[in-house]
């Protein structure tokens, strides 16, 4: 891993085993982007990539200089109006009213290891031998604003990129564009990859080619959202799982944003990621400054399997913190679908038992237990526990809990409040509304005004006295709508723009507050299932709630995109009841836990309501993932069969020394007379010999990885006899182990 500066050509090179990232300062001053992809020499003088061509209607910096277009230019973070005409990285409204702005290489500095973002999560090292930085100052003479470019490249393979926006000059400006990414690649021969959907569909896999113009996915609802996860994929055509060529883009923000790339008639492709400029307008006085959020690149010559676990090791590893970071999760069982609103203390106690019984860990009290919380339309913000439903608090729940032998959770909904509050009584000001319009609801649910540090402070106040005088080991953190009407009663008008990312930044504050007073609390988040599933709240939370939307089938769709970015250990995904209560699809409990098996595994129904065969299943579940769940959710990843393409959806985990392999094969509709199927494998050792359980003999690695693991069923021209199942929504579990150790 380095990070070289050649003095006479002005190039900087930051290479490490596997990639380089290449760059020059342009005659102009201004930062060229001349290569980003597998590893090359670094002694090697690289200008050359720098073309120039005369071209007709360009517009060119200099008169007598027929060459130099910013428009035919690679750039490093590109500026609009200067010949360039392309989305621009930042804009900047000034004084006199100009947008142009002249950003020239002033120096730079290389450091070991990496900066914190103050007030933003972000990637990190815990030893300087792990990553390199470098940082590129640049300066608009003009206006004496300053911008500094972050770059650091991990040992692993990621490059983390960030900018810092400081006002030198005397005057306020207004920061409408601050992007965290611009990046311009030669070509525009890729595959745009996107994870789109909705509520109760998220992060479906979305595949189309690069064309001249403009792609995008963004967000502008307060949130990532549910539509549009903040990760976009180039692929070259042709690459699969396991080869060709992939580049990843993640942002590490929780709110609006912006991942395009745009075409231009030229075929260079410009990929800009960062804070949606829409409704952004940031007033910097002088002597303040801006840092936009992390964006990560990730480039991959192993496909989309190899981008995705350098993706995983580093979020998982290098992203999220503290005590929960590399501890398995715990099992729970939550009450929300098995009791809604509808529930005392004794019933929440019956459940606890049979979910003791059952070798559950962990019981979670959801929605209901605070305030005048009997309905949706009351409640929100007063978190105080209901003595009519918990006589003695919620002290007094979690002790009967814990007396069972389990740990105990709780849920909230810090961010929201209902107008039958006390909160809102009190304080009808500290919801986010628009004077002399109308406030639109969700849910009978109000935004609270997270931009104001009162709102937070009294919020945290309120949590900190449940948590501090109970002993509550969970916490799911929901939030259940998008921001409307966006205006602060505490803000003057010339800084509205700024309210979507302060009350981001306060969401941040409220979660760094909690967490670090409560480091063994175990945060899970939550916005009505996948709303909020993005890398910036992983770095508080290290598990989300990965959609509402708990039936199997739909799961795997939903799981399986999630996986091209986020590590399985984030992915909370449980057990639910059938009919399933958002699809209404029966599935059998067998295939309901083979899919949550890759995730945080755990039961959301009434245990009390299974039969004995069923119960039974359920305490061979459980006993599987404690025994299991140290490689289901830290072992490497492997997407062998997408439900997207087919009737069949095949994924697996490998550990770390490559002695144990889990395969979970599931298919979606039954059939009789069927075909003979195999699958290849991924991650064994070639020349190791493997047992599968419940299969005779053995396999070496290149066996399984090259002829297949062969998943025949008697379906393929027998009828079901007995008590096997050959059904709809069939699944099973493959168990590999290493014979040879």
């Amino acid at each position: 891993m380095r990070i070289i500066y050649q003095e006479e050509t002005k190039i900087f090179h930051l290479c490490n085993d596997a990639v380089s990232y290449i760059m020059m300062v342009l005659p102009n001053g201004h930062l060229g982007q001349l290569y980003f992809g597998r590893r090359v020499n670094t002694d090697k003088d690289y200008s050359y990539l720098l073309e120039m061509m005369s071209r007709p209607m360009a517009s060119y910096l200099w008169s007598d200089a027929k060459r130099f277009s910013l428009e035919h230019i690679k750039q490093e973070y590109g500026v609009y109006g200067t010949t360039d005409f392309r989305r621009p990285a930042i804009e900047i409204l000034q004084g006199n009213g100009s947008r142009i702005v002249d950003f020239r290489f002033k120096d730079f500095s290389i450091t070991d290891g990496k900066p914190v973002l103050e007030g933003l999560p972000a990637t990190y090292t815990e030893a300087p031998e792990e990553a390199m930085t470098l940082t590129l100052f640049l300066e608009d003479e003009v206006t004496g604003i300053c911008l500094e470019l972050l770059y650091t490249i991990f040992e692993t393979g990621p490059i983390a990129r960030s900018a810092k926006i400081v006002n030198g000059g005397e005057e306020p400006v207004h920061l409408l564009t601050a992007m965290s990414l611009c990046m311009d690649l030669p070509d525009y021969d890729y595959e745009w990859v996107q994870f789109s959907g909705a509520w109760a569909r998220e992060r479906h896999v979305k595949v189309r080619k690069l064309e001249q113009g403009i792609q995008a996915v963004d967000s502008m609802r307060g949130h990532s959202s549910h539509e549009h996860n903040p990760f976009i994929v180039l692929k070259r055509f042709g690459t699969d799982e396991a080869l060709g060529e992939a580049i990843g883009f993640s942002l590490i923000y929780s709110g609006n944003f912006l991942a395009q790339a745009e075409v231009d008639t030229h075929n260079t492709t410009r990929v800009l990621l960062g804070i949606h400029p829409s409704g952004f307008d940031w007033k910097l006085e002088p002597g303040e400054s801006f840092q936009t959020p992390e964006a990560v690149m990730v480039y991959s010559r192993e496909g989309l399997g190899g981008m995705s676990r350098i993706f995983h090791n580093l979020y998982r590893k290098r992203l999220a913190r503290g005590y929960w970071r590399d501890r398995v999760r715990p099992i729970l069982n939550n009450n929300w679908e098995a009791t809604y609103f509808d529930f005392t203390e004794e019933r929440l106690i019956n459940l606890a038992k049979k979910a003791k019984e059952c070798g559950v860990e962990l019981f979670v009290l959801d929605d209901g237990w605070f305030g005048q919380r009997s309905h949706e339309r009351a409640g929100l913000g007063d978190w105080v526990a209901n003595p009519e439903r918990l006589p003695g608090g919620i002290e007094g729940i979690a002790e009967k809990i814990e007396a069972l032998g389990m740990k105990f959770g709780l849920w909230f909904e810090p961010e929201m409040v209902n107008k039958d509050s006390d909160l809102y009584r009190e304080h009808p000001d500290w919801v986010i509304e628009t004077p002399g319009r109308h406030s639109s609801h969700g849910r009978f649910q109000y935004v609270l005004d997270f931009s104001r540090k009162e709102v937070v402070d009294e919020i945290y106040g309120m949590m900190e006295k449940i948590l501090g005088g109970a002993k509550v080991s969970y916490v799911k953190w929901d939030m259940n709508r998008s921001i409307t009407e966006c205006y602060s009663h505490a803000l003057p008008a010339d800084r509205q723009g700024e309210v979507f990312h302060r009350y981001i930044l306060g969401v941040y504050d409220l979660y760094e507050r909690l967490t670090s007073h409560f480091p063994k609390v175990l945060f899970e988040s939550c916005a009505s299932g996948g709303g909020r599933f993005d890398p910036g709240i992983l770095y508080y939370a290290p598990q989300g709630w990965a959609s509402d939307d708990s039936d199997a089938v739909e799961r795997l769709k939903i799981q399986y995109g999630t996986s091209f970015c986020y590590p399985i250990s984030s992915i909370g995904s449980h057990v639910s009841v059938v009919p399933n209560h958002q699809v209404f699809r029966n599935t059998p409990l067998h295939t309901r836990a083979n899919v949550a098996y890759f995730g945080t595994f755990g039961y959301e129904l009434d245990l009390n309501k299974l039969s004995e065969k069923e119960l039974q299943q359920v305490k061979q579940q459980v006993e599987f993932m404690k025994k299991y769940r140290e490689v289901l959710q830290f072992g490497d990843f492997y997407r062998l069969c997408s439900p997207f393409e087919g009737n069949v959806t095949i994924w697996m985990v490998v550990n770390e020394e490559r002695t144990l392999a889990i395969v979970g094969w599931y298919r979606i509709l039954g059939g009789a007379n069927q075909p003979y199927t195999r699958v290849r494998l991924q991650g064994l050792r070639e020349e190791t010999r493997y047992e599968i359980e419940g299969r005779e003999g053995y396999y070496f690695g290149d066996e399984l990885m090259n002829l297949g693991l062969i998943t025949t069923d008697y379906t393929a021209g027998e009828e079901a006899v007995g008590d096997s199942y050959a059904g709809d929504f069939d699944s099973k579990i493959f168990l590999i182990r290493a014979i040879d150790d």
